[in-house]
């Protein structure tokens, strides 16, 4: 009885991790419409990231000295070493590589390159030990063919479009993420890359799969530290100090003109919603659903982004919405489901409320 208590209780956290992955996505997706109405006016990209930082650690700091005061483990240097590399990988590395990879290629190739997010996540986490795989089971199969699924909706959503369904093709111009006004990397960084044969093109190439990585890698590292500090707030706040750091310094030395810190009012209410909503809550949000989900699941929301961004773009922008954007949002859910079924089906396994399944899918066995 004490098991099946335990599961529920269990069960009913993995539910609220669940929608609260999904809450993210369209926080996300509301960001992503704000920041095309007040970021297009120009406004430089690291500046905005620094403010949204400061701000994100202005309400995660006091947060998580007041609310895990009980929970929160003394901090040694193994601890130190984790929060200094998820603040290099998932804060500073993940914004300032896509800043730069935005700048030097174009907004649909950023995005078409960011479902491979889930796919490197996937396989730092089985490398890692924290993510299982067996591929003579029906749950094994069917995480990796609800990740591929999930990817390639991902994929479809940013490559193809398609007919306009809902709404008119004219509107599309309007709701453009521009790349205008991106910080560029000091003159000796790109004259030596130039210098290896590397264009700008390929450098934004590879500052956006290195953007993918450090996400992927900061959702990795995340989910062991998580067991071992359950302060999940404060994981948070810790990552986001060494992060605001990194991002501080370097904009001393990328940031050239002191009129790109004045920042009109659009400029500031986008970097209100992007501090507290965007920053602090996503993040939270993001670390507690780790340590409930682990990383693979919390990877695979991912691509639900631009998804949500297309529906809230609908709303607010009243952009079209194309046929792509629907058969892509639909293979991204059933990628979802297919993944979150093997997961709890592994769980359920794991403390024998179901028998474990060794047989391909292609059986017929009844397992009730």
């Amino acid at each position: 009885m004490k098991l099946g208590a335990a599961a529920m209780a269990n069960g009913k956290d993995v539910w609220r991790a669940h929608m609260a992955m999904a809450a993210v996505q369209v926080f996300n997706g509301g960001y992503h419409v704000i920041t095309k109405v007040a970021l297009n006016v120009g406004v430089n990209r690291l500046v905005f990231c620094v403010c949204r930082d400061l701000l994100a650690l202005t309400i995660l700091a006091p947060l998580a000295y007041v609310r895990e005061k009980k929970v929160r483990l003394p901090l040694n240097r193994r601890f130190l070493l984790s929060f200094f590399f998820l603040g290099l990988t998932g804060i500073f590395g993940n914004q300032l590589l896509f800043l730069l990879g935005l700048s030097y290629t174009n907004p649909t190739y950023a995005a078409a390159i960011q479902p491979a997010v889930p796919v490197f996540t996937f396989i730092l986490a089985v490398m890692m030990g924290t993510e299982t795989v067996n591929l003579q089971q029906r749950e094994g199969q069917a995480k990796v063919g609800g990740t591929l699924v999930c990817v390639s909706g991902a994929i479809v959503m940013a490559m193809f479009r398609g007919p306009p369904v809902i709404g008119y093709a004219e509107l599309s111009h309007y709701n453009e993420i521009s790349a205008k006004s991106q910080p560029e990397p000091s003159g000796w960084l790109i004259s030596t890359f130039l210098e290896w044969g590397i264009n700008t093109w390929h450098l934004g190439v590879l500052c956006l799969i290195g953007n993918c990585m450090c996400m992927a890698t900061y959702l990795a590292i995340q989910a062991p530290l998580l067991a071992k500090y359950p302060a999940s707030l404060s994981v948070t706040a810790f990552s986001y100090s060494f992060g605001v750091a990194f991002m501080v310094v370097t904009s001393f030395f990328m940031v050239t003109n002191s009129t790109d810190w004045n920042l009109t009012q659009s400029e500031a209410l986008a970097v209100l919603y992007a501090g507290v909503v965007a920053s602090a809550l996503n993040y939270g949000l993001l670390t507690w659903s780790n340590k409930i989900l682990g990383p693979s699941l919390v990877a695979l929301y991912n691509p639900l982004q631009p998804a949500a961004s297309v529906f809230l773009s609908r709303i607010f922008l009243g952009s079209p919405i194309y046929l792509g954007s629907i058969f892509g949002g639909f293979l991204i859910i059933a990628g979802l489901y297919l993944v979150t079924w093997a997961s709890y089906r592994e769980k359920m396994a794991a403390i024998g409320a179901l028998p474990r399944s060794p047989e391909p899918p292609i059986s017929h066995k009844n397992t009730h």
